[in-house]
């Protein structure tokens, strides 16, 4: 049964990206990426039950709406095609990154209207009870927000002309950064922000801070509407700056205070000998 293979795929995947980033980040790496923690600690266990309680909602909603579009696609209703050679293989990474362009247009003025104050206090406050969020915060939100969040599925299937494979691409990718976006943890080096078109990539810290303080930093894969729409957090990459610095200062911190050391200890000798 289709409902069925989906449901598996959306629960094997959420369980996947969002367990393996728990795992790799909050256990078995966490000494070592300690100074990438973006709020410098990381979110309780209850915290983290409540996410995946309400993840598992997202989950089911967002089979449902995949069953729909697949039966509308049997029937001929979209503008799905069968066969990779119809369209051709550039086609197919082509249609995957428009999947991803719609896709971040279309969440920067869904998120805009989540937060209208009469759809934030009662829907998207579910998903900003994480302020410092957890990977398995990726699809922790208030049913309605979840519908309103696969609705894009249907743009996308009346307007694209696509191939499964696509959709894939453009799935797994939304997923993986959405895990990123929720991680908690810088991975960018220092200098990512400052390399041209690379600084319109969105990063942990950017969604970090929009859990944090509300009101800024809407964009899901890049922050080209924020940049637009003055919507970037005003200390943005000073805040990345901090936090993808912070190994290098510690060095810093630990060489003047051995050089300090160092400095003690030719003055003790310097006094004995003149003892």
């Amino acid at each position: 049964m289709v409902e069925l293979g989906i449901l598996f795929t959306e629960l094997f995947t959420y369980f996947i990206f969002a367990g393996l980033a728990y795992y790799f980040f909050y256990r078995l790496f966490r000494r070592v990426i300690k100074n990438r923690i973006i709020q410098k600690k990381f979110e309780g266990k209850d915290k983290i039950l409540e996410e995946i309680k309400y993840s598992m909602s997202t989950v089911f909603i967002f089979t449902f709406n995949f069953a729909v579009v697949y039966h509308l696609q049997e029937r001929g209703y979209t503008r799905h095609y069968k066969e990779v050679s119809e369209y051709g293989v550039f086609y197919l990474f082509i249609s995957a990154f428009l999947m991803i362009l719609l896709h971040d247009t279309y969440f920067y003025w869904a998120h805009r209207l989540m937060h209208h104050p009469l759809l934030y206090r009662h829907v998207h406050l579910i998903h900003h009870k994480s302020t410092n969020p957890s990977p398995f915060a990726a699809y922790a939100f208030h049913p309605l927000e979840a519908f309103a969040e696969i609705a894009i599925l249907y743009l996308i299937a009346f307007i694209i002309p696509y191939h499964e494979y696509a959709i894939m691409m453009w799935w797994g990718y939304m997923l993986f950064f959405n895990v990123m976006g929720h991680l908690g943890v810088e991975l960018f080096p220092a200098d990512f922000l400052e390399k041209g078109i690379l600084k319109w990539q969105n990063s942990a810290t950017h969604h970090n801070m929009h859990h944090k303080f509300f009101n800024f930093n809407y964009g899901l894969y890049f922050n080209v509407w924020d940049g637009l729409m003055k919507t970037v957090h005003p200390k943005y990459y000073e805040s990345f700056k901090e936090i993808t610095s912070r190994g290098e200062q510690l060095k810093m911190a630990a060489f003047l205070e051995s050089l300090n050391e160092e400095s003690s200890g030719e003055n003790e000798d310097k006094e004995f000998n003149e003892e």
